[in-house]
């Protein structure tokens, strides 16, 4: 079974995909496939690089994704070309590892649930992909709150990255299951396992 797992930047979707993981998931985190699409050498580089030229560039030649952050959060039409360059990398990736997790799923062994953790599921419009799409909910300040703590990013800065993407509301509204992270840990757990077993039962 394919499973997206969704929500708004600083949700914590990083936090559920690991209490899933706990339970028996097989987790792709497509924040580490962006990472890699884009590392000196791939396809993805040469083009990032020519759109927003070699200052994005550490030392190393690698592309500094804290500096190229800041410009395409300040630029949406940035973000929207970022986006044209990087997703269908991602996508890709994301394609191979559902089509193997297909591979070795057999009517005689117990299904794989693969977890697809990505913040663009909807944006990208790969929830097609999915059997089931999970949304990890958290309240805008809340939100706003770990942004600032994690990227040590300005309110501004925060609500820009918020704004970049669907609204929260809409997703919750096209979701399979929802996971409200605005509470306790412990909260959140609970609810994890009563998606998890439904997840396993074939709901």
């Amino acid at each position: 079974m394919i499973i997206g797992l969704t929500g708004g930047i600083a949700s914590g979707k990083s936090t559920v995909a690991k209490m899933f993981k706990e339970l028996g998931a097989k987790i792709v985190d497509a924040d580490e496939l962006g990472h890699r699409v884009i590392l000196l050498g791939k396809p993805a580089w040469k083009k990032v690089v020519n759109l927003f030229g070699p200052e994005i560039l550490k030392d190393d030649l690698n592309i500094d994704r804290e500096k190229l952050g800041k410009i395409v959060f300040n630029d949406p039409e940035g973000l929207k070309n970022l986006n044209a360059i990087t997703h269908p990398e991602i996508i890709k990736l994301i394609a191979k590892e559902i089509k193997e997790a297909k591979k070795r799923s057999s009517p005689e062994e117990k299904e794989e649930i693969l977890i697809v953790d990505a913040a663009l599921i909807y944006e990208a419009k790969i929830d097609n992909l999915m059997d089931k799409v999970i949304v990890v909910y958290t309240e805008k300040e809340e939100q706003l709150r770990r942004l600032g703590q994690k990227s040590n990013l300005s309110k501004e800065e925060a609500l820009k990255r918020i704004k970049s993407q669907i609204p929260l509301k809409e997703k919750i509204k096209r979701a399979d299951y929802v996971i409200d992270n605005s509470n306790s840990l412990d909260q959140t757990r609970k609810q994890v396992e009563k998606v998890w077993k439904k997840l396993v039962s074939g709901y």
